[in-house]
């Protein structure tokens, strides 16, 4: 039976359902606060014939700015074919409730030149076809990473050059009183890139202005991982040419660089001391 391509980035558990034999599933849930969560959860209960990536050993690599690095393209590949991905059928990501992990999927291939890949509405939870325990034998796939796309993303270094450009509208995807600076758990400094507009990467609709009237669209978290939900998002609004800063506020707040605190989305330009 032939495969299908998914009609939008972003899909129902019930397309899913209706072209299951034509799609490959693959398990990305991500547990921040224990890493090795992720794969017991897996173990636990997965959709049937799901193949499993792991967000620190294969969807992130050991080198580069930021938390989670973008990986190394050879050891995606490896980790991509161990989990089932052929270069003959679509791809459907899947995590818990949209929390990341299945968005980076979704970007790396794309960033690799695989189209044929979108991300199931609403995660695990709101799959209600059958579910499996333990490991299951999935026969490798053939998927090579192809030529790196160049206009996805964006570095530290070309940010802070346009930091002020009028045309360019930079998202912030963490949680407010992380954008606020009010509470950071995890990186040195606390605050936002000055400029940046808060847009929680779990606000379900975003605003339509950011579709319909920036020029250029960048999305940064914490990582480089639940901005890409914004950018997933931004994708199934029609605006496919957002781009990613893959070492986001980890490898902005490590090198001196501006810092805003507060509600203001145009920030002080504090330098963090």
């Amino acid at each position: 039976m032939a495969s299908v391509s998914p009609p939008e980035p972003i899909v129902p558990g019930g397309w899913v359902r209706a072209h299951r034999s034509r799609v490959h599933l693959v398990d990305c849930r991500v547990d921040l606060d224990d890493p090795a969560g992720a794969r017991r959860a897996y173990r636990e209960a997965h959709v049937t014939g799901a193949g499993f990536l792991d967000l620190a050993t294969d969807l992130s690599g050991p080198h580069g700015p930021g938390r989670h690095p973008l990986p190394d393209p050879e050891a995606f590949g490896a980790a991509a074919r161990r989990a089932g991905i052929r270069s003959d059928v679509p791809v459907i990501a899947y995590d818990q409730d949209m929390a990341g992990g299945a968005a980076r999927l979704w970007w790396l291939l794309r960033h690799w030149g695989t189209h044929d890949v979108a991300v199931l509405d609403g995660g695990l939870e709101a799959w209600d076809g059958p579910l499996t325990a333990g490991e299951e034998d999935i026969p490798a796939g053939d998927w090579r990473p192809g030529a790196p796309r160049t206009d996805d993303v964006i570095d530290r270094a070309e940010l802070r050059a346009g930091l002020h450009r009028s045309d360019r509208v930079l998202l912030d995807a963490r949680a407010r009183p992380r954008y606020r600076g009010d509470h950071e758990p995890r990186d040195p400094v606390a605050g936002h890139i000055p400029g940046a507009r808060n847009v929680p990467f779990d606000t379900a609709t975003l605003p339509r202005d950011l579709a319909d009237r920036a020029d250029e669209l960048i999305a940064y978290c914490g990582s480089g991982v639940t901005a890409c939900v914004l950018l997933l998002r931004l994708a199934a609004q029609g605006r496919h040419d957002a781009r990613l800063y893959p070492g986001s506020w980890s490898d902005w707040s490590a090198h001196g660089l501006p810092a805003a605190t507060g509600d203001d989305a145009e920030g002080d330009g504090r330098e963090p001391g």
